[in-house]
């Protein structure tokens, strides 16, 4: 199903292709630089190629690279970005405390940067940090996860990565909801990093020490998509209430399936976009526009009563 839904949204960026080869040749503004987190996960792929071709589109030249969470990675792909004379990042940080350095390091050779879904702890170096309102999105994910499961029930949860915030945001979202609820139990809970496969494996742990579980709450799709692998293997899908956040092309298909209760969208085509625009406002004019340096982006629920409305990756109809 990723594959699927990689195919389809590169079909349609290389519609626009020559459009977009002619708008960069003629202005030819220079180079936007993008770095993201892993490509191989929809999330990120889909944050690449749309800020990819609103740069495009912009009459810049767009070069997309991946740290996949190694801030010594993510450190050297923004010299290259200097060594290349980029106009401008775009950078989706590895690591809340760690990136600061490599944030530094382009400010102080001269080229904004403009963060986004995962934030930085220090202002003032970036332009911009564009990040979804995780603990919005939280909220309205637990409570969807309530009305499925019920308000008392034995669940398990797969956590993101540490090194993000987003990950302790999320989790803390959960707790302060699911606290009301004094026989909702947590069981168990584990890190998988926002991983499919590490939600799988953790997700087999979890299950051979709590047979007994009626749900599962899980900080991204991937990590929710390795733990229904895992429940069906074992036969132990029917009966387990499976909340994902997100909302990637995969969980909607498996949302359609009745395998997944939700998933909760980030805006990521949208902000990935406007962080895209905002850097050419300043590049332009000196200026962003902004009164506050961070910017939060609500989710959106998505469930079986508004799938249908999903219309391309990470977008829903309004």
């Amino acid at each position: 199903m990723l594959m699927k839904g990689k195919r389809l949204l590169i079909a349609a960026l290389a519609i626009a292709t020559p459009l977009m080869v002619g708008t960069a040749s003629a202005q030819d503004k220079g180079l936007i630089s993008i770095i993201v987190n892993d490509s191989s996960n929809p999330y990120w792929f889909t944050e690449g190629e749309v800020a990819k071709k609103t740069a495009e589109e912009l009459g810049y030249q767009a070069h997309v690279s991946s740290h996949v969470g190694d801030t010594n990675k993510e450190s050297n792909q923004v010299d290259t970005a200097i060594t290349n004379q980029a106009k401008a990042i775009i950078l989706d940080p590895a690591n809340a405390d760690g990136s600061i350095g490599a944030v530094r390091k382009a400010v102080n050779a001269g080229i904004p940067v403009f963060i986004v879904n995962a934030e930085i702890n220090q202002q003032g170096l970036a332009k911009a940090q564009f990040v979804s309102n995780n603990a919005q999105g939280a909220a309205i994910g637990a409570q969807q996860w309530v009305e499925s499961v019920g308000d008392e029930a034995n669940y398990v949860e797969l956590k993101g990565a540490p090194s993000d915030n987003n990950a302790a945001t999320r989790s803390n979202g959960f707790e302060t909801v699911l606290s009301q609820y004094p026989d909702l139990t947590r069981v168990a809970g584990d890190v998988a990093n926002w991983d499919r496969t590490q939600g799988y494996n953790k997700m087999q742990s979890m299950l051979q020490a709590n047979p007994d579980i009626q749900g599962v709450i899980s900080g991204n799709d991937e990590m929710a998509l390795g733990a229904i692998a895992a429940l069906k293997e074992s036969g132990r899908l029917d009966g387990v209430v499976v909340g994902g956040f997100d909302g990637s092309p995969d969980a909607i298909e498996a949302i359609k399936s009745g395998e997944l209760a939700y998933t909760v969208l980030q805006p990521v085509a949208i902000f990935a976009e406007e962080a895209v625009r905002l850097a050419d406002t300043f590049i332009n004019t000196g200026e962003t526009g902004l009164e506050n340096e961070k910017k939060l982006f609500n989710c959106i629920l998505v469930t079986q009563d508004n799938v249908d409305k999903y219309s391309s990756p990470f977008v829903l109809d309004q």
